[in-house]
């Protein structure tokens, strides 16, 4: 199955993503289960939350993948949601 995991960080929390950058980076780079990501930004172009995309094998799986993240062990976010995803468009 595909999810999307759409996090948003807490207010004023910039330097708690860029000290986590790094470890983060890696975990996804390190996971097979990733297809696309990146960060939602703010009206100022800084990363205010992220999007990914995973394939795995379900909500279970992609629930503990989030809980793994070097960004969420951090407690950078305010709020996670996943949710079954299908990708219509796009490579």
């Amino acid at each position: 199955m595909i999810f999307a995991l759409m996090a948003w960080d807490k207010d004023g929390a910039l330097d708690v993503r860029m000290e986590n950058r790094p470890a983060h980076l890696d975990y996804l780079k390190g996971s097979d289960a990733v297809r696309k990501a990146g960060p939602f930004l703010d009206a100022d172009g800084k990363p205010c939350g992220s999007l990914i995309v995973l394939e795995l094998d379900d909500m279970a799986a992609a629930q503990a993948w989030a809980d793994n993240d070097p960004y969420a062990k951090a407690g950078l976010f305010r709020e996670v949601t996943i949710t079954a995803w299908n990708q219509v468009i796009g490579a």
